[in-house]
């Protein structure tokens, strides 16, 4: 199982383990995540960037997994998305370094699947 398949797996799993304690509150928040993301004023393409970059200033690895597979998806090149992540990198300063290596590694993981 590669990186990507070994992610989602878990992301999968996990999920339907949080899903199963039938928490309204849980289950509002889920539904809010994913209407948000939803085609609207904005298109889908530009909100997977901005949600790539509030994650990446937060700092949340698994995150920037999830938008960067959605961006993939949605056919953001590679010079959009370096350009999406520079804005990050000024907004979250230097200590994001370490979150933007992981985020080339898997998105030039993305980029290999596809060929």
């Amino acid at each position: 199982m590669n990186k990507i398949e070994e992610f989602n797996a878990y992301r999968s799993r996990m999920n339907a383990r949080i899903l199963e304690d039938n928490n309204k509150i849980v289950k509002r928040i889920f539904n809010l995540d994913t209407n948000a993301f939803m085609e609207g004023a904005l298109p889908k393409k530009t909100k997977e960037l901005l949600g790539l970059g509030n994650s990446l200033v937060l700092r949340c690895d698994d995150c920037v997994k999830y938008h960067l597979e959605a961006c993939s998806a949605l056919n953001v090149n590679t010079d959009e998305l370096v350009e999406a992540m520079s804005v990050s990198l000024l907004v979250g300063g230097t200590i994001m370094i370490p979150h933007l290596r992981k985020a080339y590694e898997y998105w030039d993981l993305l980029e290999a699947q596809k060929k």
